[in-house]
């Protein structure tokens, strides 16, 4: 495998692992809020530091990847970061204001995985027009 391939394949493989996480984080925090007081703070104070290892994955990725994909890339990491920021807000505050905050969390989420799916996508258009 040349060089450049096997630098694709490693930013697609990235790129699948960070969408998969992106998805477990989304249903994590969703179950989260149907929930509500039964979910143990243990478990929820993980969910803003696995919204930033995410981030944090997807980002270091960004040099090996083409300009178009990095714009796409780069949305999901803000997306991941206010997830991280939602949940951590959600954590700090009780009632109303917990749930406001879960609920932008998921959507944050959610939002970060439609980011990472089309940077996949174009990933693949990219790959099939080269060959």
């Amino acid at each position: 495998m040349s060089t450049t391939a096997e630098a694709h394949a490693k930013v697609k493989d990235a790129l699948c692992h960070a969408r998969a996480a992106a998805q477990e984080l989304h249903d994590a925090l969703s179950d989260a809020v149907v929930k509500h007081g039964e979910v143990i703070r243990s478990d929820l104070e993980a969910l803003p530091v696995k919204a930033r290892a995410i981030a944090d994955s997807i980002g270091s990725s960004l040099d090996a990847q083409a300009t178009a994909t990095k714009q796409t890339v780069g949305e999901a990491v803000t997306y991941l970061q206010a997830t991280a920021g939602h949940a951590a807000q959600a954590l700090n505050n009780s009632g109303h204001e917990a749930e406001h905050s879960f609920r932008h969390a998921i959507l944050d989420a959610r939002a970060s995985v439609q980011k990472i799916s089309e940077a996949v996508a174009a990933k693949r258009s990219a790959a099939s027009t080269k060959t």
